[in-house]
């Protein structure tokens, strides 16, 4: 995003304010992220998530999916990391994710894509000069096939007058 800053003169911002988060505003999160085996195998450690479909081909290929399945925590990772720049970049705070729904399997060497919808919105009462916004997010694979949603309420400042 450019914010003029001069006759001539853009400085690249990112983060949009409380004002420009009304209900119903559509963000196409790009560009989309693919899935390699290391992301899935380094959040599959750090979460401590010993189940072997997540890291055991062997063990993969004789389930329902056939391969490997990514965790989850890689999934909601990356989708929710893609909302940051144009949603929340200017964040001082998340304030929590709800309705979190895993509705496809990814796969290694899926790429990840998202959208947000802004579905909520008000001024907060204990922060003057904030807002409390709420997005709902859904990740799609490279076949547009939805595999994650989720809402999340983040703070986010109001636009402020130079002084």
């Amino acid at each position: 995003m450019l914010e003029q800053t001069g006759e001539t003169e853009y400085t690249e911002t990112a983060g949009l304010h409380y004002e420009d988060l009304v209900e119903g505003l559509t963000i196409h999160h790009r560009p989309g992220r693919t899935i390699c085996e290391a992301d899935n195998t380094w959040m599959t450690l750090l979460s401590m998530n010993k189940h072997p479909l997540h890291f055991d081909a062997e063990y993969a290929k004789k389930t329902e999916h056939g391969r490997v399945v990514v965790n989850s925590v890689v999934t909601f990772a990356i989708v929710n990391g893609m909302t940051v720049y144009s949603l929340s970049a200017r964040t001082p705070a998340n304030l929590g994710w709800n309705d979190v729904r895993l509705i496809h399997p990814v796969f290694i060497g899926d790429t990840l894509y998202a959208s947000s919808i802004i579905s909520s919105r008000r001024l907060s009462a204990s922060r003057p000069g904030d807002g409390i916004v709420t997005a709902f997010t859904t990740g799609f694979n490279g076949e547009n096939t939805p595999v994650i949603s989720f809402s999340r309420t983040f703070l986010v400042p109001c636009r402020r007058e130079p002084a």
